[in-house]
């Protein structure tokens, strides 16, 4: 059998098998953290965490069955190995930069909704105001309305 179907073989088991144990680690630990995201909401983050899953599926596999073609002939074992640690690098890298995308994103999105969860003013009151007092909004005769008859 010539080598680089080999290469090909042991290529594609390695991907795959790569890619569903990153898949379902991210989907198992992940749905904790898009829970929290999604304020609670336990079927939202299921459904949203099946989605990231299958996008993730079809993104690293497409990846992976396009980066298949090996650019020389593989003639002996050195190069079945050269060729599969560069192939199986790459694959890597894209994992951990899919990974670190998503993780970003979502931490984005998780900032969001807790500066939205913790809406407080930045500083105390100082004084309250009553409707129609000088100086509240609106009041006529104080420093809102001085220059408004001029």
């Amino acid at each position: 059998m010539d080598l680089t179907v080999v290469a090909y073989v042991i290529y594609l088991i390695i991907s795959i098998s790569l890619t569903l144990w990153v898949a379902r680690t991210l989907s198992r630990n992940g749905r904790i953290f898009l829970a929290d995201v999604l304020h609670g909401n336990e079927k939202l983050a299921d459904a949203v965490n099946h989605l990231l899953v299958v996008g993730f599926y079809l993104i690293n596999l497409g990846f992976v069955a396009l980066h298949l073609k090996a650019t020389n002939a593989v003639l002996d074992a050195r190069e079945l190995v050269e060729a599969l640690s560069v192939k199986l690098g790459v694959v890597l890298l894209v994992l951990g930069v899919l990974h670190l995308g998503n993780v970003f994103v979502l931490n984005k999105i998780r900032r969001r909704g807790l500066m939205e969860r913790e809406q407080t003013p930045p500083m105390a009151p100082q004084q309250w105001l009553t409707p129609g007092a000088p100086g509240a909004p609106g009041a006529q005769g104080g420093a809102a309305g001085a220059g408004a008859g001029a």
